[in-house]
């Protein structure tokens, strides 16, 4: 028999709400950190466009490209063994035409071999992601805070405020799962608000920002590990403080450059 993990599928991540078993997500970009979330026991890995902002040094993920989250999402799949792994679609890539979402989440999905697209928005976006479950491509909506339409938003702020806007994102909630959604990110709103979406489809809902009622929760690698000392959002929970020690560990190494101590014998090679 195979030592190979059994992989998670769609229907695992259904079944794990229903069973009332929590969903575990994390970001990824390359194949190294992509094998070690995966080792480590994740549920699904998000090739995120924030890897515009940690990676790349932009403001935004608004410029974030098709070909960039297609080489991204490649590399990260060919570290992953387990986990069911999503590539964010990234602006402009969905939102001019159906046809469009069609052909590009398409070349996600043959060019990278990922099991699922995600995108942003609510029933507006509803005809699109019934396009792409119909021929065959799952995927992830994105409620509340939706970074590809910051501007409109006002920056980035907590939404649904108020019962009006709370109706709003629960009609879209329930539309996003009609048209064949899995699973729904709910990012920076009240818990009380992701609890009423959560109660009201049958998907999972994963979390970030959005209190503990969810189904499932995700962060930003980079952002829990420490490595992006300068985000401190309220729900942001670092484990470990990786930006100290990786500044230490380059220290040391100049110093025993400098110095001479390395290499030293042994780490040199003999004739």
């Amino acid at each position: 028999m195979s030592n190979e993990p059994k992989p998670v599928t769609v229907l695992d991540l259904v079944r794990m709400k229903r069973e009332g078993r929590r969903i575990v997500m994390l970001t990824a970009y390359d194949a190294l950190f992509a094998s070690l979330v995966d080792e480590a026991g994740v549920d699904v890995v998000l090739v995120g466009d924030s890897l515009n902002t940690v990676l790349c040094g932009e403001e935004t993920t608004l410029s974030a490209t098709l070909d960039q989250m297609i080489y991204h999402g490649s590399i990260v799949r060919a570290g992953v063994r387990r986990a069911l792994v999503a590539v964010d679609m990234p602006f402009l890539s969905y939102q001019v035409s159906i046809e469009d979402a069609k052909r590009n989440a398409g070349r996600v999905l043959k060019e990278t071999g990922v099991q699922a697209v995600k995108l942003e928005g609510g029933a507006n976006m509803a005809p699109t992601v019934r396009a792409l479950v119909e021929i065959g491509i799952p995927v992830i909506g994105h409620l509340g805070f939706t970074p590809q339409s910051m501007h409109a938003l006002g920056g980035y702020r907590v939404q649904g405020r108020g019962e009006d806007a709370v109706k709003r994102l629960v009609a879209d909630a329930k539309a996003l799962e009609d048209a064949g959604a899995f699973s729904i990110v709910l990012e920076l709103m009240p818990s009380e608000v992701a609890r009423r979406i959560t109660e009201a489809v049958s998907i999972p809902t994963i979390g970030i920002g959005s209190g503990p009622q969810c189904d499932g929760q995700v962060l930003v690698l980079h952002d829990m590990l420490g490595l992006n000392p300068g985000f401190e959002p309220k729900f942001l929970k670092r484990y470990a403080e990786l930006a100290d020690s990786v500044k230490q560990a380059v220290s040391a190494f100049g110093a025993d450059v400098r110095e001479g101590r390395y290499p030293d014998e042994s780490h040199s090679y003999d004739e």
